[in-house]
């Protein structure tokens, strides 16, 4: 873990294998010079430190206090500044444990790792599967830990689509550097190596790379034009880190006409265009491993590109790399300077700070013989053992940006009715940060601990919505009051399970209450409206209008883990009407637009209108198609002569009666006080905040249109 500027060696929950991950106890993990020291001193700059340095952060920031206020901001930065940070991309070990949904790998297959997100230094990982390739039996695991730099290296090569016999440079000569040397050598070209170290002109030299740019020479350019007969190279592939725009002016330079240059590394971007122009040069950028990097559907949900269409996708990338390993096409060993135990990190960053190293690849040992015997994989990991009788222990599940933003310093503030006692996350850096932050007790990877704790009073489920109703009903059933975040089920079958769970128990005073966080209906502004309605001596008309913003098909909200969303979000406001009404609804209209091109989606760009029992109507407007500067959500009732417009839970104004128009600069969404009525029911016995019937109501509304939002007949 990276804090405050140093590495730190902590014990965390092991992660748990998702159905498209596996799980593999490490055995060497590869240490990233380049990208570790920056996020070392990254996590050591101050708040305004880190500010400066990127812009676009601070106005979202400015942005975040006008809309939320300076306390959510505060708090917000906080959480994402103040947690510990898994490092580490590049590892290698043997399978533990194979998810449901993957295929290809078994229990104790060797296998290389790859993955900013998920290749952590740690006795154990979790890694999706399109992240994961099977060593060759030749090759040690120490070797193949360098994968994620192979397939770097690589990707870069591609793109620069070399033949045989093409003169190319390579500028820098890092692990990079010295890869792409020799895959460029295997591919039959002429390399010529430039860096500012002699020593590692030496080491590529060596290694088999023809020419070397001296390091004392005035002009690298006329040096590349000597020994290229005044034609200029075929191509440059950059793999330098530099600030200055000089680097990427020089590889220009150093090309032949219709040359090409490939930038890998970091380096300054300021281009002068007579340096492509005249020779109209190829510029190109490689992302990191290959094609898939940065796809949410190919890296964690293990959608792997047709061959004939993507020839080299990331994760064949990685098994072509560990292929010139094992035929030694590629040798990594003069290039890995030592190999460290685990626990002597500071050892391996402190050398890489003093910038002298011939080779800055360096090697993590997490021997079995050296590392803690792991008697069980999810073991809950105890921070103390802190009790309060006279508080509910309280369990977070999922440790999203909204449960680390919103609930638990909502919690942390009801601290006379909550005791954060268990975060759970399967990610466990993050169960160990967040329990680091709000002083939770335990902190685990697995469910069924949570289920089986008997000090344990209620859970808080903020999970992704795929297993918000599974979940629900495992703490349920194991006696455990439950707040799950909305929506409650994302399907019918979902929501008959729950349903024939409360009609089965015998008595209502005995039964879990099951709270969705519809936080809305508990807002200060949606109190005062339901007292106006209550009034009421005729039906209303509400018409809500729900400028939601544009999310892509591909985030995981739009996928099966979200449900999209129509039942994801849009169902805020079908509880908003029941909670109105207080009424049954009677039939259900729904008119969604056809989108003529594929930006847009049909199940967030919608008018419903619905009818209830005691004849009230209401409509909702929802669209993705808006700009972010208007209001997110306005709503209008009209009733018995009065007119009630609500905007953003910022403004509150009443027509046809004296009434002061209420206004607040940040929104209040009742995310506290949703929290707070669900202590006081459980502690005293009082009727549910939300009824039961009501909940099943808005979820069989949101279930209905969602339906219909796909169907040619929109009407229930």
């Amino acid at each position: 873990m990276l804090r405050d500027g140093k590495s730190i060696i902590c014990d965390v929950p092991s992660p748990v294998v998702d159905p498209q991950s596996i799980l593999v106890q490490v055995e060497y993990s590869c240490i990233s010079a380049g990208t570790e020291m920056m996020g070392l001193k990254a996590t050591g700059l101050s708040i305004v430190e880190r500010a400066l340095k990127k812009p676009q952060h601070l106005k979202k920031g400015l942005d975040m206090i006008t809309q939320q206020g300076l306390a959510y901001t505060k708090n917000f930065i906080n959480t994402k500044l103040s947690v510990d940070a898994p490092v580490g991309y590049s590892t290698a070990g043997r399978v533990l444990e194979v998810g449901q949904a993957v295929q290809g790998f078994s229990v104790g297959d060797k296998v290389a790792c790859a993955g900013a997100q998920c290749a952590f230094h740690s006795e154990i990982i979790s890694v999706p599967a399109n992240l994961c390739v099977s060593i060759p039996q030749n090759l040690g695991a120490k070797e193949a830990s360098t994968v994620a730099l192979g397939a770097i290296a690589l990707q870069g090569v591609r793109r620069l689509q070399p033949t045989l016999g093409e003169v190319f440079v390579v500028i820098g000569l890092g692990i990079l550097g010295q890869l792409t040397s020799q895959i460029l050598q295997a591919n039959g070209c002429v390399v010529i190596g430039s860096d500012l170290k002699n020593d590692r002109l030496d080491l590529a030299a060596s290694l088999g790379m023809e020419h070397s740019v001296p390091v004392d020479e005035n002009n690298q350019i006329d040096y590349i034009h000597r020994v290229t007969d005044g034609n200029g190279v075929d191509g440059v592939v950059i793999t330098a880190a530099a600030q200055s725009s000089e680097i990427i002016s020089a590889a220009f330079q150093m090309c032949r006409k219709k040359g090409r240059v490939v930038l890998v590394g970091d380096v300054g971007l300021d281009l002068k265009r007579d340096d492509i122009y005249e020779k109209e040069l190829d510029f190109l950028i490689s992302t990191s491993y290959g094609p898939g990097r940065y796809d949410y559907n190919y890296e964690e949900k293990g959608k792997e590109y047709p061959l004939a269409y993507v020839r080299w996708s990331e994760n064949r990338n990685m098994k072509e790399y560990l292929r010139l390993l094992a035929t030694k096409k590629v040798d990594i060993d003069p290039l890995i300077f030592r190999v460290f135990d685990f626990t002597k990190i500071d050892e391996a960053y402190s050398l890489i700070e003093e910038n002298n190293l011939k080779s800055p690849l360096m090697v993590l040992d997490f021997g079995t013989e050296k590392a803690k015997l792991i008697q069980e994989i999810s073991n809950p990991h105890v921070m103390n053992g802190v009790k309060n009788s006279d508080k509910l222990n309280i369990a977070v599940i999922g440790m999203g940006e909204f449960a680390r933003a919103t609930h638990l310093p909502n919690l942390k503030s009801l601290s006379e009715h909550y005791n954060v006692h268990t975060i759970f996350s399967r990610k466990g850096h993050n169960a160990v940060n967040m329990a680091k932050k709000f002083g939770a007790q335990k902190t685990t990877s697995d469910y069924q601990t949570v289920l089986t704790d008997d000090d344990l009073n209620c859970v808080l489920i903020a999970t992704k919505h795929h297993q918000h109703a599974e979940m629900a009903l495992a703490a349920l059933a194991a006696g455990k009051h439950v707040l799950v975040e909305k929506p409650m089920v994302l399907t019918s079958e979902e929501l008959n399970k729950i349903s024939n769970f409360f009609a089965d128990q015998t008595k209502a005073d005995s039964s879990p209450i099951l709270m969705t966080g519809y936080n809305r209906r508990f807002s200060p502004y949606m109190k005062i409206v339901k007292k106006q309605v209550l009034q009421r001596k005729n039906p209303m008309i509400i018409n809500y209008r729900m400028n939601a913003g544009y999310i892509p098909k591909e985030h995981w909200v739009q996928t099966e883990e979200g449900g999209g969303r129509n039942i994801g979000e849009a169902c805020h406001i079908y509880d908003l009407f029941t909670f109105l009404t207080g009424s049954q609804v009677v039939s259900i209209d729904v008119t969604p637009i056809k989108p003529q091109l594929d930006y847009y989606l049909t199940n967030d760009n919608f008018v419903v209108q619905m009818a209830f029992a005691d004849g009230s109507v209401a409509s909702l407007t929802y669209t993705a198609m808006g700009d972010s500067t208007y209001p997110k959500e306005h709503m209008e009732i009209y009733c018995d002569g009065k007119v009630v417009t609500m905007t953003d839970y910022k403004q509150l104004m009443i027509h046809g009666v004296r009434f002061n128009k209420m206004r607040s600069k940040i929104a209040d969404k009742g995310h506290k006080e949703e929290l707070r009525l669900f202590a006081e029911a459980i502690k005293n016995q009082l009727d549910w905040p939300i009824p039961l019937w009501e909940q099943i109501q808005t979820a069989e509304i949101a279930l209905t249109i969602e339906k219909l939002l796909l169907t040619d007949s929109p009407r229930a």
